[in-house]
């Protein structure tokens, strides 16, 4: 049991650093203001990540393209990877590295947003991905841990998650993607 409260405790000390990080939330504020303008003028947001942060990106689609909260009008959100032909075709074309800049190529139009979610910000097909999103004019919102990543100065904005510990990192992004997703849902839907 010791453990467990110990696990539970890193988790809650990650989310109060974040709370305490008034640049990352007002860059969370930004990011709000940001998507609602996007979607209100019909662009898409696009997501990628590798494993668990894969997860993390079709999870925050999903959010936006069914419902967080309100029952609404549907918004396009889209993980990149979920077309599994696609993404097995593109790698053995191509390899691995290119699946997302490749899949950006063909559905990323200028003025779409791409939130790339890398725990490390080093992962090779993200750092093309957010390569091939800049080239076509996409706007890119990197979602990484503490280290300094190769993504970083890339990105138009980024979310740092305060840790270095890849499952707490992980949390952390699913916490800020659901706060981004109601704010967005709010400020279309219920602007009270």
């Amino acid at each position: 049991m010791k453990y467990v409260k110990q696990l539970i405790s890193e988790s809650i000390k990650v989310k109060q650093d974040l709370l305490e990080d008034e640049k990352l939330m007002q860059e969370i504020c930004t990011i709000n203001a940001l998507l609602k303008s996007r979607f209100t003028s019909g662009n898409k947001l696009l997501l990628c990540g590798n494993g668990g942060s894969a997860s993390d990106a079709q999870h925050i689609a999903a959010e936006f393209s069914g419902r967080f909260k309100l029952d609404r009008k549907a918004l396009f959100a889209e993980a990149l990877h979920v077309n599994g032909s696609a993404l097995t075709s593109i790698a053995n074309d191509y390899g691995y590295d290119e699946i997302y800049s490749r899949m950006l190529e063909s559905k990323g139009k200028k003025d779409d947003v791409l939130i790339a979610i890398s725990t490390s910000g080093n992962s090779e097909n993200i750092v093309k991905a957010v390569a091939k999103a800049k080239e076509i004019g996409i706007t890119v919102i990197g979602m990484t841990g503490r280290n300094e990543g190769k993504i970083d100065q890339h990105c138009d904005h980024l979310l740092k998650v305060p840790s270095d510990n890849t499952p707490r990192i992980q949390e952390t992004h699913i916490l800020i993607g659901h706060i981004i997703c109601e704010m967005v849902e709010m400020k279309l839907f219920d602007p009270k």
